[in-house]
């Protein structure tokens, strides 16, 4: 899932219209749902309760939305005059940070 992310950010306008973060969504959901479909293990980091969510919404200063990532990652960006696929990479880039750090603790 982070290689083909890894791809979404190169090239954004092969996978995504119009660079839009709900498009985005959407691929990874249907990923979700097809991995579990097929009995495939997934993973689950971009669910709507999944370990990105959790760790976006103290980012964002919030303490939950039922409205998920995407729509609150769209407010954000419009509110700091970003595009909203810039702000999730941007982001993403934190959460993945965190994660290696996280994990490199538990390592110790």
């Amino acid at each position: 899932m982070h290689d083909f992310l890894d791809d979404v950010r190169l090239w954004p306008g092969m996978y995504l219209r119009n660079r839009s973060i709900l498009d985005l969504s959407s691929i990874l959901y249907g990923y979700s749902v097809a991995c579990k479909i097929h009995g495939v293990p997934a993973v689950t980091d971009f669910d709507q309760l999944g370990p990105f969510s959790e760790w976006l919404w103290p980012r964002l200063g919030m303490q939950h939305s039922s409205l998920g990532w995407e729509v609150e990652i769209r407010r954000a960006a419009e509110t700091a005059g970003t595009p909203p696929l810039d702000m999730f990479f941007s982001l993403l880039d934190e959460f993945r940070a965190e994660r290696d750090d996280t994990e490199q603790d538990t390592v110790r």
